[in-house]
């Protein structure tokens, strides 16, 4: 008898839709970490970071005048690679996700869990794009000004 109602109850755990939503879940954590990871960071004032930026400009562009080896790169820290395996592990996971659907679907499994996966592992590669070119645009736009500044930086009275 319990093997007849074991046989007609559903399979969650060796659902492959269930596993697509979870590593859609794990990828769009990840995300959230990267951007929590960034903005936990200490960091100098504004003014101080423009000032460093600016400076570095100045300094890499006499190297370069004058003929002088580019400095010695610092060493990257623990934590800066931690963030870069959580930054490659993303979209990896989610594709997993997205796959993982896939074939859920292919085995006439229930579509809700496969479509969980796909949204949540699409969603989360489409918000990590979204995220790193929200920010890139933004550091173009700050370089620009500085650029556009940066006589007016070094000069001090008027």
């Amino acid at each position: 008898m319990t093997d007849a109602i074991q046989s007609q109850s559903p399979r969650v755990l060796t659902s492959w839709g269930l596993w697509a939503m979870i590593c859609g879940a794990v990828a769009m954590v990840l995300v959230f970490v990267q951007i929590q990871m960034l903005s936990g960071q200490e960091t100098a004032s504004i003014g101080q970071q423009i000032g460093e930026i600016a400076g570095d400009i100045k300094r890499s562009a006499w190297r370069s005048f004058l003929g002088l080896a580019p400095p010695e790169p610092e060493p990257i820290s623990s934590s800066r690679e931690l963030f870069d395996m959580i930054f490659a592990a993303t979209p990896v996971i989610a594709g997993i996700a997205i796959v993982l659907a896939a074939i859920s679907l292919l085995m006439r499994e229930s579509w809700r869990l496969g479509f969980y996966g796909v949204a949540l592992g699409g969603g989360a590669i489409l918000f990590q794009y979204l995220w790193w070119m929200a920010l890139i645009i933004l550091g173009f736009a700050l370089l620009i000004k500085i650029v556009e500044n940066i006589g007016d930086i070094f000069t001090f009275g008027g």
